[in-house]
């Protein structure tokens, strides 16, 4: 799995049919900075208004997954989730002139080959993984349905399904590495029963709907009129059904295609956390109301997580900020450079590392014999730190300097010594305004806090300094 955040590198564009709202409309991917994530835009409506691609924004389950905010709705989201998670991708701004992305082929297989058209841009952050911590269930009894997330160091997606149908039976599916998503489980095609179709249009839903962009499964012997009246509901001459009980001899690309695509569906839903996830998912049954539930049920273990932040710290991951790095953002210089890598950075938050070594100059001075570091050079380091995080939000950091203005309910809970290892971590705690910032910060040793404080800063162009 990737380690850095990526985006595309140019915008490129798709045109198509929606499959519930029968309405034409173009999508364009466009590359988007750090830390954005996932947002659509309708630019056919007023103010172009942004949808953020979020589990909270889910307004309607009805054979997809709709999301909506800022009086924008945005229709069946999910294949085109799927395709930017199984690129990998973390920060992308999806342009669409209607209601709902193009259903194309049925599958994430189209959106695919035009994000691979334009490649992919490796960007200098850290990916913001969500580990799955323990156990994470949900149950639908009345449905059989089961999923469950367990903790893993990769993303792996096994999913069942059974429909009691002599046509389908029970079939697996399994995605053992999301970098082979795009050979493997893009292609798969969105399917329904036959005795779905009629409910499905008198419910006003696929007026997209194509025997090109769906697979259409047929359990139970049809007769001839039914057939002639299915193919006038479908704007068809005639329809057929193939021996193997699939509709206008369509040939699966999969023995497992219904399958596939419920995973392709759930790695769309599960997109919706907001985050990349790092765990094993085991799926029964699934659907949009099972998958959207149980994303809801990870983005609470997450919140729940980043109330209390604990930073993870891994010595073998590479920076976003090596020390060489950090000396082209900030003006100081030994002995007053205390920062010696910056670990996460987007526009709200940053993390940084201080390595604390008896060969430290203040040692010799501070409590000799008794090596404790001064509290105000640990103020000093968080400062530092949030000056990183303050840069980040201009455009040409070096044409600004950045003076720390205050400190408020600052405290110590724990000495810190040669040979620990301080993570900083600073959160804007407001939108930088007339260039004053305020931040959280927060240093831990240990996974344990030693000192926290509230502080604000100013940016301040050079040539008026």
């Amino acid at each position: 799995m990737n380690d850095k955040q990526h985006t595309i590198k140019a915008p490129v564009t798709v045109r198509g049919i929606g499959l519930h709202t029968g309405v034409e409309a173009t999508m364009t991917f466009c590359p988007a900075p750090v830390g954005h994530g996932y947002k659509f835009q309708r630019v056919d409506l007023p103010g172009q208004p942004v949808v953020d691609a979020d589990v909270d924004n889910v307004v309607d389950l009805s054979r997809g997954t709709t999301i909506e905010q800022n009086g924008a709705r945005v229709n069946t989201v999910e294949h085109t989730l799927a395709a930017l998670v199984g690129m990998q991708l973390d920060n992308v701004l999806i342009q669409l002139s209607g209601p709902e992305p193009p259903i194309m082929d049925g599958s994430s297989a189209e959106f695919i080959h035009a994000l691979q058209s334009v490649g992919v841009e490796e960007q200098n952050a850290l990916r913001n993984y969500y580990e799955i911590p323990d156990t994470i269930r949900y149950m639908d009894n009345a449905r059989g349905v089961e999923i469950a997330a367990l903790p893993l160091s990769d993303y792996r997606l096994t999913v069942m399904v059974d429909y009691n149908s002599p046509v389908l039976g029970s079939q697996h599916a399994t995605l053992a590495d999301i970098g082979q998503f795009a050979n493997e489980i893009a292609s798969s095609r969105t399917f329904c029963f036959l005795h779905e179709l009629e409910h499905l249009y008198k419910s006003n839903l696929i007026k997209g709907g194509d025997l090109s962009n769906a697979i259409v499964v047929v359990d139970r012997v049809v007769a001839d009129e039914e057939l002639n009246d299915l193919a006038k509901m479908l704007g068809k001459p005639r329809v057929s059904v193939k021996k193997e009980g699939i509709l206008n001899n369509v040939d699966l690309r999969h023995k497992n295609e219904p399958a596939r695509h419920k995973l392709l569906d759930l790695v769309g839903d599960l997109a919706l956390v907001g985050r990349p996830l790092k765990g094993q998912i085991l799926a029964a049954r699934p659907g949009h109301a099972a998958n959207v539930a149980f994303a809801k049920k990870i983005k609470k273990k997450m919140l729940e997580a980043h109330s209390n932040p604990v930073p993870v710290y891994d010595p073998a991951r590479e920076p976003v900020m090596d020390i060489n790095r950090i000396m082209q953002v900030l003006p100081h210089r030994y002995p007053f450079l205390l920062l010696d890598k910056v670990i996460h950075l987007d526009s709200q938050m940053v993390t940084a590392v201080k390595n604390v070594t008896m060969n430290e100059e203040f040692f010799q001075g501070h409590f000799p014999g008794n090596p404790v570091m001064p509290g105000v050079l640990q103020i000093e380091a968080m400062a530092q730190t949030g000056g990183i995080l303050v840069m980040n939000t201009v455009p040409d950091p070096e044409n600004y300097w950045q003076y720390f203005l205050g400190i408020e309910n600052c405290r110590f809970r724990k000495k810190v010594v040669p040979g620990d290892t301080m993570i900083f971590h600073c959160v804007l705690t407001a939108p930088v305004k007339r260039g004053i910032a305020k931040m959280k910060g927060q240093a831990f040793v240990n996974g344990k806090v030693v000192m926290d404080a509230e502080m604000s800063a100013a940016i301040v162009r050079k040539d008026n300094a």
